[in-house]
């Protein structure tokens, strides 16, 4: 039985979807897994699955959930003996799903993440290219997307979110770091005017376009974050974007691309 959170909720079991019941059912089940082998309490569902004021039933809501939802992962597990077996425990002061962490897509995608960030640290940005696509490839929308629609909110949910745009920039840097700045460009285009204030995206952005010959855009980019930094924190971007835009400005060979670094040193090397 694996778990897909990374876009709609979906259980799927023998290679076919499981049918999960109603909303809140689907609700329980969606925050269970956010947290897995982890004991959520029943006040934290509740206060997740009603935002602004739980209603006096609200208790007796998740009680019934829970219910159903042990009912059928019991019964999946009698149906498919040879699945990985997941356990819905109840544990003061509320629940657990136990289950292996690699049923559910969010730590897959952590996994591959972290391996891919330790080939990219490793200086290996192919590898670390592939692995990092392999992990967003697990995305299929906002996490929890059509429990989201129908009211859920919960700060984990926000956690998550945020993984996926720190796995995209690492994404990108090992493209970077591959010399695919042409290749990358529309993406990091799109996701820095997403996310203006995010300097690591800014960065990026600025080496990109200065690659493909465009120096005034990529200083554009630079001010265009200065003034988002400054109107909305009151601070002036920081070192290592200070010393990029320095960089651009100077024509630095060290901002060329690895391709173009490593014909320069063998054309030294054959003039010396």
């Amino acid at each position: 039985m694996h778990f897909r959170i990374l876009g709609p909720l979906e259980v799927i079991a023998s290679g076919r979807p499981v049918a999960l019941g109603g909303v809140r059912q689907r609700s329980v089940l969606g925050l269970l897994l956010l947290q897995p082998n982890r004991v959520m309490s029943t006040s934290r569902l509740m206060s997740a699955m009603w935002p602004d004021e739980p209603p006096p039933s609200a208790r007796k809501v998740v009680q019934n959930s829970i219910w159903a939802l042990r009912r059928l992962l019991t019964e999946g597990a009698q149906d498919r003996p040879c699945e990985r077996r997941v356990s819905l425990l109840t544990k003061p002061p509320g629940y657990m799903l136990s289950l292996d962490a690699d049923q559910v897509d969010m730590y897959r995608f952590q996994r591959l993440v972290e391996q891919g960030r330790t080939a990219l640290t490793g200086g290996d940005p192919e590898q670390a290219t592939r692995l990092l696509r392999t992990a967003l490839d697990l995305w299929q929308g906002p996490v929890l997307a059509d429990l989201v629609e129908s009211g859920l909110d919960t700060a984990e949910l926000a956690a998550v979110q945020n993984c996926e745009l720190a796995a995209l920039e690492d994404y990108f840097e090992a493209q970077l770091a591959c010399g695919r700045h042409l290749a990358v460009l529309g993406g990091l285009e799109s996701t820095a005017a997403s996310h203006i204030h995010r300097e690591r995206l800014c960065g990026q952005l600025m080496l990109a376009l200065y690659r493909c010959g465009r120096q005034a855009d990529a200083l554009a980019v630079y001010r265009r974050t200065r003034t988002a930094l400054r109107e909305r924190y009151g601070l002036e971007p920081g070192h290592e974007l200070r010393r990029l835009e320095m960089a651009i400005l100077n024509q630095d060979p060290a901002l060329d691309p690895p391709s173009t670094r490593a014909q320069f040193a063998l054309l030294g090397s054959s003039v010396a």
